[in-house]
């Protein structure tokens, strides 16, 4: 299958890896608006010396004979992007989170897909981190009892990570680039918070109901930003359930990365015992290796059991995000994320852009 990337800034990095070595894809195009740093990116990978490479995705998608499609480019192209390259024939396309910037943007990506026959997935590797993996086997099995709450906490730390590429991320600073808030943006509750949203999706079999959300503005984000939401009860519940996010930036702190300076935490509270995920980004680094933070640690029936027997390396969720996403193009598995289920996280993140703008608790039924 051939391959086309559009956007070769510091996430393809980690996009790329699935496609190294495997055997059933061959990358034939690369197309980035400043086509010396697409170069760049074939030579640090040591990618075929036949790409071909473009500043345009409309010139990529008409020469080149293409099977795959990876966007890597600001939210506000998305669907743009999405759409051109279904119609153009392209068997199957993954898109970075968030989905689209609209709800219309979205159905109108849908709609396409399906009269094209082309293969939308929205990319989430978290799903594929080993540890993220072991605790929804966890929960399938009842460890914990029925889930009744989640707390999912976010850290951007100012120092640690990597650095960013040039002026490849001062799109997020763009309200009309990254999303939400159509004034000052929302590059934490409408793009960060995905990630969060779909983790609330793998966990709980319930839809978000409706939320309420605070958030304030520093240093460029929309931070601090806190999300409290309730659960539909489509079943009956032993607790009713609920749950909060919490985003926050501090400049001062450093988090060691060998990607972004951010790390997440999360915990669910069952009917029988509470569950703590440690780290999600930044895992493999010196917090791994405490006991206090052991990737996953269970709380039951009076006893603590921790489970760190995984991959601690962000890139090995990247990589097999990539491998199902190919088996997926060769209809040998669904996407992880159906179209549809991404539009209810893309619902979720416009929810809580609105309600921390508004002031006010949101019914997702009226977004």
């Amino acid at each position: 299958m051939n391959v086309g990337f559009c956007g070769t800034g510091r996430i393809f990095n980690l996009n790329v890896l699935g496609y190294l070595q495997n055997k059933d894809t061959k990358i034939t195009a690369l197309c980035n608006r400043t086509v010396e740093k697409a170069k760049k990116k074939a030579e640090e990978f040591n990618l075929n010396d036949n790409i071909n490479f473009y500043s345009d995705y409309r010139d990529m998608i008409k020469n080149e004979d293409l099977d795959i499609v990876e966007i890597l480019l600001p939210n506000y192209l998305h669907s743009e992007v999405c759409n051109s390259c279904a119609k153009a024939g392209v068997r199957a396309i993954s898109v970075q989170k968030p989905m689209a910037t609209s709800l219309t943007e979205a159905d109108r990506m849908i709609e396409i897909c399906q009269e094209t026959g082309t293969l939308l997935s929205i990319y989430e590797n978290f799903y594929f981190a080993d540890h993220i993996k072991k605790a929804k086997e966890l929960i399938i099995e009842d460890y914990i009892g029925e889930p009744t709450s989640i707390r999912i906490k976010t850290v951007i730390g100012g120092s640690g990570g990597w650095k960013q590429e040039g002026t490849s991320d001062d799109w997020r600073s763009d309200p009309t680039k990254v999303g939400g808030d159509s004034e000052k943006g929302s590059p934490i509750l409408f793009d960060n918070a995905w990630h969060a949203f779909a983790l609330i999706k793998l966990f709980f079999n319930e839809k978000i109901k409706k939320m309420f959300a605070w958030h304030d503005f520093y240093h460029g984000l929309d931070v601090p930003a806190y999300v409290m939401f309730k659960f539909s009860e489509q079943e009956k519940h032993v607790v009713p359930q609920y749950g909060n996010m919490e985003f926050t930036y501090q400049p001062k702190m450093k988090i060691p990365s060998d990607y972004y300076s951010t790390d997440e935490f999360i915990e669910i509270i069952g009917t029988r015992g509470l569950m703590k995920i440690n780290q999600g980004t930044s895992i493999g680094n010196l917090m791994t290796n405490s006991d206090a933070f052991a990737p996953v640690v269970v709380v039951r029936d009076g006893k603590v059991e921790s489970f760190s027997n995984f991959k601690k390396d962000w890139k090995f969720s990247f990589i097999n995000a990539t491998k199902h996403f190919l088996k997926a193009a060769q209809g040998k598995v669904d996407p992880i994320l159906s179209v549809h289920q991404a539009r209810e996280i893309l619902t979720y993140n416009l929810a809580a852009v609105k309600s921390a703008t508004k002031g006010h608790e949101v019914r997702i039924k009226d977004i």
